[in-house]
């Protein structure tokens, strides 16, 4: 990721991909399994259906228990916002009208296998990282960088524990059990 010089109120976007020799239906079991995502995130510790709910749907809700050696521990609600099947998975955290962050998956077919992305923007409302900004205004903008930097290297590790599972179901059958 390169320097951008990018402040919270410009909502910020990171977005990582890969190439999976895999048919999107399969990746598309694993990007929607949000029970599978603790495993594959050093941040994202834990994640719960809301309201009865097991799988993404528009409208479902989760909570996802985070933990971060500078920000410690924190726990949001997410929103689906967007599910297509096996194209795109979108959600919004905390308030979907004015979240703190946007979180989406793309999966489209290319050369006998899936591309898959994970993009994300940070803000417009605001999260834990205002904090750190509030108490350090005049180094928002390295702050603003380290934590995309942060997010970036978080969703490259993901799409590839992703595309590993996919290409090898065995492995995928494992990590389910």
């Amino acid at each position: 990721m390169e320097w951008t010089g990018a402040r919270y109120a410009d909502k910020p976007t990171v977005e990582v991909h890969t190439w999976i020799a895999a048919p999107p239906e399969r990746v598309w079991a694993l990007v929607a399994d949000i029970d599978l995502m603790p495993s594959l995130s050093a941040e994202l510790q834990a994640v719960e259906w809301l309201d009865g709910g097991s799988g993404p749907i528009c409208g479902a809700r989760f909570v996802g228990r985070s933990k971060h050696d500078s920000l410690g521990e924190w726990a949001t609600t997410s929103h689906i916002v967007e599910c297509r099947p096996p194209e795109v998975l979108a959600w919004a955290v905390e308030d979907p009208q004015h979240p703190t962050a946007l979180w989406r998956f793309t999966l489209e077919p290319q050369d006998d296998g899936t591309l898959l992305r994970q993009w994300m923007q940070m803000g417009p409302a605001r999260s834990g990282l205002s904090f750190a900004i509030d108490r350090m205004p005049d180094k928002e903008q390295k702050i603003v960088f380290v934590r995309m930097r942060e997010f970036e290297t978080g969703m490259t590790a993901t799409l590839a524990a992703i595309k590993e599972l996919a290409e090898n179901p065995r492995t995928s059958k494992e990590v389910s059990n």
